[in-house]
């Protein structure tokens, strides 16, 4: 009975977490912009923005978001038009993510996104020919639960060295600069820490797309974590080169793109543990037992089988006990008969030897009075004729 009473317990438990999960699941409404720029117009192309960016794409559909928009190899125009869609999309989303492959510089302390037909041939251009990072969290910003921002953009930047600066005191730096989020549950992941650069990677991917391919679709496991395995996999793969770094703060819950849904309950996981238990022992009694707790399913129809199985058995050892014993019966007889046999036999034989010796004796005893007669004949006969003898010589 108690065992009943957990079994509920536990499928109670099982369907309030997998409905909890469904739910949420159903509830948060995820969205993410991919724009990857390779095809430069004024500067060498990018090998691997592309690629990246179709392969991140993929992955985020994979991943069950609403809505995934790709976009490469935009001009300024188009790139803030497609922003600026992008936060009509993320205006009503509980995550919005934008992840961007191709250059980025920074100005004056603020970053930019470059896109494929920029000159910048100064750097008082930049804020015409290029994307400004805030415009990028401002779109994202009405997502309720979660923003990112995802820059594979720290790469040697060409632009820089050839502009020219209108602005004497106006900095140009190496690789992107360091950024804190005015918005709470807002991240933003670089391929490398401020004023580093990140590799473009000789591969399909460039080493910081390659590592969130791998971790980025991991159900249930926290942003922080996973951007922490994609910083760990990124150091190792280039020889601790090139160290990605996260900005920004989340809350204490967990925060995962990938929601884990609790696996489909099997209404018959207890039974056919039960089951398997039952058929270790293999006892009438632990059948009885199953049969108990779960008369019904398709597991009792196969404990049903297990005892027809065992009485079959059961009966069969029965005949075989009886025909045993017929058969030690018979062999007991047998052998009482034939040990009778035997006796009767030497009986007789006795019986004849014990004739044979009497009737030997009886010959035996004739031939010896028979010899004891000769010899008193001849005795007598000697007698006769020592007396004759005697009487011729006495007369």
């Amino acid at each position: 009975m108690l065992r009943s009473s957990r079994l509920v317990c536990r499928l109670a438990l099982s369907m309030l977490w997998m409905l909890a999960a469904a739910t949420t699941a159903q509830a948060d409404k995820r969205v993410a912009l991919v724009l990857g720029v390779s095809n430069y117009q004024s500067v060498a192309r990018l090998a691997n923005p592309d690629n990246d960016a179709a392969a991140i794409s993929d992955v985020f559909k994979r991943m069950g978001f609403d809505i995934v928009e790709l976009r490469r190899d935009l001009g300024v125009i188009e790139m803030r038009r497609a922003v600026r869609d992008f936060a009509a999309v993320a205006a009503d989303s509980d995550m919005a993510v934008v992840y961007y492959a191709g250059h980025g510089i920074e100005v004056n302390g603020a970053n930019f996104l470059i896109p494929a037909d920029a000159r910048l041939q100064s750097d008082f251009d930049v804020e015409d020919e290029a994307v400004p990072l805030d415009r990028i969290l401002q779109a994202i910003n009405p997502a309720k639960r979660l923003r990112l921002v995802i820059l594979d953009a720290c790469r040697d930047n060409p632009f820089a060295e050839r502009m020219t600066r209108s602005v004497a005191t106006r900095s140009m730096g190496r690789g992107l600069a360091k950024i804190e989020p005015a918005t709470a549950d807002t991240l933003i992941a670089f391929a490398a820490k401020a004023g580093a650069v990140a590799g473009d990677g000789d591969g399909a991917h460039s080493p910081f797309a390659t590592a969130l391919l791998n971790h980025l679709a991991t159900p249930g496991l926290d942003l922080r974590l996973t951007l922490g395995r994609v910083r760990d996999e990124v150091l190792k793969s280039t020889g601790r080169r090139q160290e990605p770094f996260v900005y920004g703060s989340l809350g204490g819950d967990t925060v995962a793109l990938v929601p884990l849904i609790a696996p489909k309950v099997d209404p018959d996981a207890e039974s056919q543990r039960d089951y398997e238990f039952a058929a270790q022992i293999g006892t009438r009694e632990a059948w009885t037992s199953f049969l108990g707790v779960h008369g019904s399913g398709p597991y009792a129809v196969s404990a049903h089988a297990a005892l027809d199985k065992l009485d079959a058995a059961e009966k069969a050892r029965e005949k075989a006990d009886l025909l045993r014993r017929q058969a030690e019966q018979q062999a007991r007889q047998k052998n009482e008969d034939v040990k009778k046999q035997i006796e009767e036999q030497a009986a007789r034989q006795a019986e004849q030897a014990k004739l044979q010796v009497s009737e030997q004796a009886r010959r035996d005893l004739e031939k010896e009075r028979q010899r004891i007669a000769e010899q008193a004949k001849r005795e007598l006969d000697d007698a006769r004729r020592q007396v004759a003898e005697a009487r011729r010589q006495a007369e």
